[in-house]
């Protein structure tokens, strides 16, 4: 089925999400929650996308980041043994409605509760990513490749968007910052971020909201190009787990480089 959600998701695209860029108006967007915008476009491309799946895989669950906003009980059903579609309309939300890129479109396919393939679109570059576990990750078709070696720590380069973090770890980020190559303010787009990471245009993110939306697809990706998604404690990354903090990285290596320069024990 990649090629099939892959052309799905254009097609939302086309339906609903290109048309609405930039032309977006106050009644158009709302907040969930503060600072939490949904747009018309959000709810337009999940009701296309969750219908596609639905057609694709008779029988199967489709928990949507809106769907939830209404009824969080849904959340309930990424652990069921069937098989179960978890949808991001639009990651990267404040951007789309700000008429300012990036955003992206994700989708990832569960099985038994565990995250089997999952595919993100820029919808405006019309590039998509692609990541089937045991089977690697592509771009358009192009697989991507694990790194054969990573750059010395004080060459790293990774996104640590600070507003989000509490004062003590951003205040450990903010000392450690010169350790590393670069820490950048982050592109408020989770998937840009973790696509980013998988295909080697920058080594590492922190992030501190961890919904399954927003994550569960972008670290198939990394994982099956060589990288961890870890807690800051150094656990695995678990989408049943609503706990803050997550840091995701190239390479095991990079990873415990990063959390040693940004964010040591303690």
């Amino acid at each position: 089925m990649i090629d099939e959600v892959g052309e799905l998701l254009r097609e939302a695209a086309a339906r609903a999400v290109l048309p609405w860029f930039n032309q977006l108006s106050a009644e158009h967007i709302t907040e969930k929650a503060p600072g939490d915008l949904v747009t018309v476009a959000d709810q337009q491309a999940e009701e296309v996308i969750a219908a596609g799946l639905r057609r694709l895989a008779p029988g199967s669950v489709v928990v949507g980041e809106e769907a939830v906003a209404v009824d969080p009980r849904l959340l309930r059903r990424l652990g069921d043994a069937g098989r179960v579609w978890l949808v991001d309309p639009i990651d990267g939300t404040a951007n789309y409605a700000a008429g300012r890129r990036p955003f992206v479109m994700m989708v990832a396919l569960l099985a038994g509760g565990e995250p089997v393939a999952s595919w993100i679109l820029d919808p405006v570059a019309g590039s998509l990513v692609s990541a089937e576990r045991g089977s690697g990750c592509w771009v358009d078709g192009v697989r991507l490749t694990s790194p054969s070696t990573m750059p010395p720590v004080g060459r790293l380069r990774g996104a640590v968007p600070l507003e989000y973090l509490p004062v003590p770890v951003r205040a450990a980020v903010e000392a450690g910052g010169d350790r590393v190559g670069a820490v950048l303010p982050g592109q408020h787009c989770a998937g840009r971020e973790h696509w980013d990471i998988a295909a080697g245009e920058q080594d590492f993110a922190v992030f501190w909201r961890t919904l399954p939306w927003d994550h569960v697809p972008g670290t198939l990706l990394v994982r099956e190009t060589g990288g961890v998604a870890m807690r800051l404690d150094g656990s695995p990354y678990d989408f049943t787990d609503d706990r803050s903090g997550l840091l995701v990285a190239r390479t095991d290596a990079a990873w415990q480089e990063v959390r040693a320069a940004l964010l040591p024990a303690g």
